[in-house]
């Protein structure tokens, strides 16, 4: 039997909303032809569609001061040049991820404002109740309208998922993958889930029968990569080395060798 198989993106997908005319339809589909061919690099073989469809929510986040970003974006090309020309070259990323590490280590209080510097959209979901309401309901309307037997999250939508899970019990799939997932990391987004960690460790969601984490070693958005430490109920984690620079987009991670041995029992 083949799987269904549905995705949550993360951050920074208004564009799709945009080029497809304002239509959160029209942008799922263009993230579902995208995501096929990722995840067709990964497992090789002939061209098909694995994915049934994409959950879209970034319309529902869009702020204005989602603007804030763009200098930082521009900053991280400046950074890999900088470290490029220092002679630092691939072990740049796990300087940066170090550096983000002790930063959070001293936030202290101030983890909604590193948030909103750093992910005004991250930001928007944990600090305005409705909109994170309304995101969850379109991810459990996808979840609820195909069934599937597989979740692939990356990003932000690992939170997204992990929470809509808990806040439909009706919702079930065989494995959740999440990919550079953040939901661990401390003072910014672990202890803001709902529902709330219990003696500092949340849980596998009732619905997901199998969890199965991957992450870059070096991903400064998956602080910590693994997430056994901090969640009862992840069955497998795969730390890997994707790209110096790319390190937490959604290509390199769906093309990464380590989803096969978990995705091929359901593709048939």
């Amino acid at each position: 039997m083949t799987a269904s198989i549905v995705g949550v993106h993360g951050i920074g997908k208004y564009d799709y909303y945009l080029r497809a005319g304002g239509s959160a339809a029209g942008a799922a589909t263009a993230m579902r032809e995208k995501w096929d061919r990722y995840l067709h690099a990964s497992l090789g073989g002939p061209a098909r569609t694995y994915f049934s469809e994409v959950a879209y929510f970034s319309h529902l986040l869009r702020d204005p001061a989602a603007t804030r970003a763009a200098p930082l974006r521009a900053a991280r090309g400046e950074a890999a040049g900088w470290a490029a020309n220092l002679g630092f070259g691939e072990y740049v990323t796990g300087t940066l991820r170090s550096f983000t590490a002790w930063v959070l280590s001293r936030l202290e209080g101030r983890s909604a404002a590193f948030a909103e510097l750093f992910a005004p959209e991250v930001a928007a979901y944990l600090t305005d109740q409705g909109r994170r309401e309304r995101v969850r309901g379109a991810v459990a309307d996808t979840i609820r309208r195909n069934r599937p037997r597989v979740v692939i999250a990356h990003s932000l939508g690992s939170v997204v998922t992990y929470e809509t899970f808990w806040a439909y019990p009706d919702l079930e799939t065989d494995l959740l993958i999440t990919l550079g997932s953040p939901l661990g990391m401390r003072e910014v987004i672990f202890e803001r889930l709902l529902p709330a960690p219990v003696n500092g460790r949340g849980e596998r969601p009732k619905g997901v029968r199998r969890w199965v984490n991957i992450a870059d070693k070096d991903d400064i958005a998956a602080i910590p990569p693994a997430l056994a430490g901090c969640f009862t109920g992840v069955d497998a984690e795969e730390l890997v080395n994707l790209d110096w620079i790319d390190f937490h987009t959604a290509e390199k991670y769906l093309g990464c060798p380590a989803l096969g041995p978990h995705l091929r029992p359901f593709l048939g």
